[in-house]
Order: structure tokens, then sequence, then C-alpha cells
């Protein structure tokens, strides 16, 4: 009896504690689907989770909650739910969530898209803005692109004859020719110093890496995991492989054996870094590599994707496909490519292009944020911690604010202007607020002098069976690319007819 009365007397501590938190008011959460005991509603995100989101929301609303794993989420998929979140509480969701691949590949997060929010990520950000990627830096580069985009179809040429039976895989060629870019812009003459089939390589081992599902991001007491499963060793691998070109790189320059013409992004970051105004955003190496990380994981993939497929919507749509080849040939001439100083003059290419980023957004939930602080959204409220996905994909395909949204039709961009990023709520490719993607400028303009030059030298063609159309199945990952490469027919054409 003694014992009973002392087990009683110890429990009811325990037993107020669990009375006083069933009586604390409960957040009133944004609605979402029952979830399971441990796992919540990750059984429900599935291999696409862009697409069966999309179907969630259709049932749960514009603003919904899950829980995936032990990370509470959120996820927007409306203009105007992303609207109220990111203007009236863009402070609140300028926090990043710190991914297990991502904090080791990015010197432990000392890049600009996943660093958290703080003076650090202003000053990197601003030095993104002002100094790597601002249109002056973009247009300094011009040469680099203009030689990778002549070799690119020089390379088509000397396949074409043969593509009829063997069509090119042009998914294959136009990333290796982002990927070139963005390396001779960040490294200058020293790229293929650098080994610059090996660098290929790694960002491409890199892409998989951070595209990849990692059990510690949903569950983070799971990370011990990683070093049974193998992800661990991969992601070593390829940080060891990175650091190794970096150092090699960076040593070159220090030592002025690169002779850049315009200065590449390796020679102003070195540069910053002996500017006394600059040291706590450049005080260590690693953070020059860690933005170095930034440049190569935005700057090659998304620029590949966008092209690829906006090149698959003009092949199913011969009409556009026409149009946009006659404003280019138009604005060429009888010239042999085309230069940048020609793209002033393709309004419709650029429609085509925002037509393929709305249908086609690169990171259809673009990267992930955390919330810094509680917030209140539709009346509903959003704990601090709570991870959030926007849905561009559905965003950019809402009936509500798009009339037809499926279809591909370019002309709906000619009424409104230049497309003012992060700011229209409607259409967020390159995602929005505070923590939109600071290269735009350097992907669109690798985007339209490729776009421009393949429409301008060749006409292409898709391999299919009679009634058959050429699909848009996708493959989820960091970046979302076609689930199966595009192969085609190309047919050179000069000075207005074909020569084949």
């Amino acid at each position: 009896m003694v014992a009973v009365i002392l087990c009683l007397l110890l429990s009811l501590p325990l037993l107020l504690f669990l009375i006083k938190q069933g009586r604390r008011k409960r957040p009133r959460l944004p609605p979402g689907p029952w979830r399971l005991p441990v796992v919540g509603n990750l059984h429900q995100v599935g291999a696409n989770p862009h697409l069966t989101l999309r179907a969630l929301a259709e049932r749960h609303g514009p603003l919904m909650f899950l829980q995936l794993g032990s990370i509470p989420t959120v996820v927007i998929s409306s203009a105007h739910v992303a609207q109220e979140a990111f203007r009236a509480h863009d402070l609140a969701f300028a926090g990043r969530p710190a991914l297990y691949s991502v904090e080791r590949i990015s010197y432990g997060l000392r890049d600009v898209s996943f660093a958290p929010y703080g003076e650090y990520w202003r000053q990197a950000r601003k030095v993104f803005m002002v100094e790597l990627l601002s249109a002056k830096r973009v247009r300094s580069f011009r040469s680099v692109r203009e030689r990778e985009v002549a070799s690119l179809v020089a390379s088509i040429r000397r396949l074409a004859p043969s593509s009829s039976s063997s069509p090119i895989d042009l998914s294959r060629m136009v990333v290796s020719v982002t990927n070139a870019v963005t390396c001779r812009a960040a490294f200058g003459d020293r790229y293929e110093a650098a080994g610059g089939g090996r660098l290929h390589r790694v960002l491409e081992e890199m892409q998989s890496v951070l595209g990849g599902f990692c059990a510690g991001d949903i569950f983070p007491w799971l990370r011990w995991i990683h070093a049974l499963d193998g992800l661990r060793a991969r992601v070593e691998r390829v940080f060891g492989e990175l650091d190794d070109i970096y150092s090699q790189v960076i040593e070159e320059h220090l030592r002025g054996d690169c002779t850049s013409e315009h200065g590449d992004l390796v020679q102003v970051l070195l540069r910053l870094r002996e500017d006394p105004t600059q040291r706590n955003t450049f005080g260590s190496m690693d953070q020059i590599k860690g933005l170095l990380t930034d440049i190569f994981t935005a700057g090659t993939e998304t620029s590949a994707a966008t092209i690829i497929w906006t090149m698959t919507e003009l092949l199913r749509n011969p009409r556009v496909m026409a149009r946009a080849q006659k404003e280019v040939r138009d604005a060429a001439g009888k010239k042999g490519a085309v230069e940048e100083t020609d793209l002033h003059d393709l309004p419709f290419l650029k429609w085509v292009i925002n037509e393929s980023l709305r249908l086609h957004p690169p990171a259809p939930l673009l990267l992930p944020r955390e919330t810094t602080e509680a917030c209140t959204v539709g009346g509903y409220e959003i704990p601090a911690g709570t991870r959030v996905f926007v849905n561009a994909k559905v965003i950019g395909t809402d009936p509500a604010n798009w009339s037809n949204p499926q279809e591909f039709r370019p002309e709906r961009f000619s009424s409104g202007g230049d497309v003012r990023w992060g700011e229209c709520f409607e259409f967020v490719p390159f995602g929005v607020g505070r923590r939109s993607c600071p290269g735009i400028n350097f992907a669109l303009a690798v985007v339209e002098l490729v776009l421009a030059n393949l429409l301008h030298c060749f006409d292409w063609e898709a391999r299919l069976g009679k009634g058959e159309e050429l699909d848009v199945e996708e493959a989820f990952g960091m970046v979302v690319h076609r689930k199966r490469p595009l192969c085609l027919v190309a047919k050179p054409y000069e000075y207005g007819k074909a020569i084949f």
C-alpha cells in the first residue's frame, strides 16, 4: 500500500504537466490530410512531389499543412497566398533548412542559396548582385557565351548528316554547353587546366547527390544512418573532388597564372578578399569556395533544363516554332550565327522562354524555406521552424490567373512588358521575395543565346510514330529534367534554305 501511494505521489508532477499541456491552446494550423504516426504524410508525397502536392492542395486548399516525418511543413499553392506570405511576412519566411548534403558541399552553408538569414547572407547576396552577377558583369562574359555556343553549333553540324538514323542527344549537349559557360565564367582560362571533363563529372554527381532522397532531412535524429547507407561517402567524395579543383584554380590565380580578358569570378572574389570592408564575408577560402559552389549548382542544370523544355514545347507546337524561327532568322539575316546584340530584336523568343518557364519551372517547388518566427497567413498560424514549399508549377498553371493554363501560348506575355522577377506572384519560376534567385541575368543570357542559335542554324524534327506526340514526362530532382533525353534530327539551315 505504501508503495502504491509513493508511486502516485511521484507521478503527480507528470500528471499535472500533462494536464497543463492538454489545456494549452494549440495553434490553428492550416488544413491538411490525416497523417500516420512517425512518418506523418510522407507516404503521400510520391516520386513527383509537385504533382502529388497539387492533388492534395486541390482537396485541402492553397495553404496546406503536412507532417513530413519529424518536419512540420506548409505548402503554398496559389498566388494570393504567396503574396500575403511574402509581402506581409517576408522576413519570417526568409530562413532556409540546414539540409544534410547541402551543408557539407556548401562549406557549412557559406553560400547564398542556403545560408541562414542574417548579416553574412545579406553581405554575400550583395556581393552576388553587385560584383558577381550584375548586368554589367554578365555582359562582360559575352565572348565566353558566344564562343561556347559556336562550339555547340559546330558539334551539331558535324553530327547532323547521320542524325536521321542516329538522332542527336540534345539534352546531353545542352548540359555540356551550360556547364562550359559557367565554368569558364568562374575559372577563366584555367578551366581546362582544372580538368574540364573531370569538373563536368563532379558537377553531375553533385546534382545527383543534392537532388536525391535524404532520410536525415526528414528525420534529423537519423542522420547517423548515412554512415551506413553510403550517402556520407558520396557526399564526402564529391566535396573532396570539388575542393581539390577549387584549391588548384585559386592557387593558380594567386600566382598570377590567369589572364582572363575581363576577369573571371575567382579573380573578383580574390580581389574582394583583400578589401577590409569584406573581411566578414571573405575571411576564409572556404567562404570563396562556398560561393563558387552556389554558382555551379544554380548556373548549369537550371539553364539546361529550361533550354530543353523550351525545345520540347516548340516541337510540340509547330506554329510557335515557325514564328520563333522566322523572328530569329530575320534578325540574324545572312550571318552564320546569332550574336548577343541581336537578342534585343527577339521579343517573341523571350515570350517563348517565359511560357516555357511557366509550364516547366526548373525547380517546381523552388528551394525550401524555413520560418524564422511564428506568423499568421490566411488566418492560420505558421509556427517558427516550419519548412515551407512554394509550388511554382501549380501557381503558374492556376486557371484563376491564366486562361487555358495548359496551352503553350507565348503571346500571353505580350502585354506585360518585361517580367519583374520575384514581384509577380502569378509567375515565380525563380522564386519570390528576398530569397529569390540572384542569378537570373546570368541564366537568361545563356538560355536566350543558345536557343536563338539552335533555332537559327537548324531545323529540328523528332522521330515519332504515326499519331505519336513528343512526351513531357518529368524526372524529379533538385532540377526537373525530361524523363528521357531529347533526341532529335537536325537539318542545317543557311541563308533561307535547308542544306542537308
